[in-house]
């Protein structure tokens, strides 16, 4: 079984950023997939594509949230990717 891979898209100093990643461990499902931050200012293009839009949590490449993360959908979308 492969896990699904969420990425958050974010960069240093976003409270909503870490408003995110905190919903998404608050979710109590950390076992079930696999995480990745990507900072935005790393790349020119996503830094572009994001700018005023972090944070960016995609689920196995499609976008699930954008600036807050519910903590109950994060886990149900994780869960049915099983």
């Amino acid at each position: 079984m492969t896990k699904p891979h969420v990425i958050v898209y974010s960069r240093p100093g976003c409270h909503l950023c870490d408003d995110a990643k905190q919903a998404i461990h608050s979710a109590g499902c950390d076992d079930l997939f696999t995480l990745a931050e990507i900072n935005i200012e790393s790349d020119r293009d996503l830094l572009r594509k994001y700018k005023y839009d972090i944070p960016v949590v995609t689920i196995d490449g499609a976008e699930a949230f954008r600036h807050r993360v519910n903590t109950d959908e994060f886990k149900r979308l994780v869960q049915m990717k099983l």
